[in-house]
C-alpha cells in the first residue's frame, strides 16, 4: 500500500491517541503501520500530510523519522524525500543474526512459561494457510515469534523484536505471492512450542536455531533469483 491508501485509517487511529513524547509516539504509530504491512517499501511519507494526519510538528516528525532511520525501517533521500526502506541482501543477514540471538535465548532462559498467545498465534496461521492467504501466514507468524521473545518479560528485548519484525515485514514483502514460502514454517512453529512445553528448551532453542537459518537462506536465495 501507498500513505494514501491508508490515510483514513490512520486518522481515525490516531484522532484520540496522543503521547507527551510524541516524536516516540509518532515513530511508534509509524513503525506499526509498516510492522502490519500497510507501508510496502518504496513507498514515500510525506511531511506534509503526516504532519496533519498525526497531529505534530515537522520538527517532531523529522524526529521520528531519524528514530526510524536508525532502525533501518526508512531511508531519506536528499532531495527526494523519505521512503519505506527495501532491504538489502546485508540487511536481512543482519536481521537474521539478532533474530538467532534473540529468540533461541527467550526460549532457553524465559520466565514465563504461559503459551496461550502462541497457541493462538499459530492457530490463525493454520486458518490463513487453509485460506491460502499468505498475509495472513505471514502475520500470525510474526506474532508467534514475537510471543517468543515475550516469554522473556522484557520491555527492551520486546521493543528489539518489534523493530526486527518492522523489517522482516519489508523483507517478507518480496514474498507476498509465494505461499511455498510461509507454510511450511508453520507447523514448525508447532513442533518449536511443543518441545518447549514438554520441559525441553535445549531442544526447543535448537531447532529455533536451524528454522532461523533456513528461512534465511531460503529469503537470501529468492533475492539472488529476483
Amino acid at each position: 500500500m501507498t500513505l494514501d491508501e491508508i490515510l483514513p485509517d490512520l486518522r481515525r487511529a490516531t484522532a484520540d491517541d496522543r503521547h507527551a513524547e510524541t516524536g516516540i509516539w509518532a515513530a511508534s504509530v509509524l513503525r506499526e503501520r509498516i510492522s502490519a504491512g500497510q507501508l510496502a517499501p518504496g513507498a514515500k511519507l510525506s511531511e506534509h500530510v503526516l504532519c496533519d494526519v498525526l497531529g505534530v510538528s515537522r520538527n517532531t516528525l523529522r524526529e521520528a523519522f531519524a528514530t526510524l532511520a536508525g532502525e533501518h525501517v526508512v531511508t531519506r533521500i536528499p532531495n527526494r524525500g523519505v521512503f519505506v526502506t527495501l532491504p538489502s541482501v546485508d540487511d536481512v543477514r543482519e536481521i537474521y543474526r539478532v533474530r538467532r540471538f534473540l529468540e533461541p535465548a527467550a526460549l532457553m532462559w524465559c520466565t514465563d512459561e504461559r503459551t496461550d498467545a502462541l497457541h493462538s498465534a499459530i492457530a490463525r496461521a493454520r486458518v490463513a494457510r487453509a485460506k491460502g492467504s499468505v498475509p495472513g501466514m505471514a502475520g500470525a507468524n510474526q506474532e508467534f515469534h514475537a510471543g517468543v521473545v515475550a516469554l522473556a518479560r522484557s520491555e527492551r528485548l520486546n521493543g528489539q523484536m518489534a523493530q526486527v519484525l518492522a523489517e522482516m515485514r519489508l523483507v517478507f514483502h518480496s514474498m507476498v505471492a509465494d505461499p511455498g514460502f510461509h507454510a511450511p514454517y508453520i507447523e514448525e512453529n508447532a513442533r518449536i512450542l511443543e518441545r518447549f512445553e514438554a520441559g525441553d528448551r535445549a531442544e526447543s532453542a535448537a531447532l529455533m536455531v536451524s528454522y532461523l537459518h533456513r528461512a534465511e537462506e531460503q529469503l537470501l536465495a529468492a533475492r539472488a533469483h529476483g
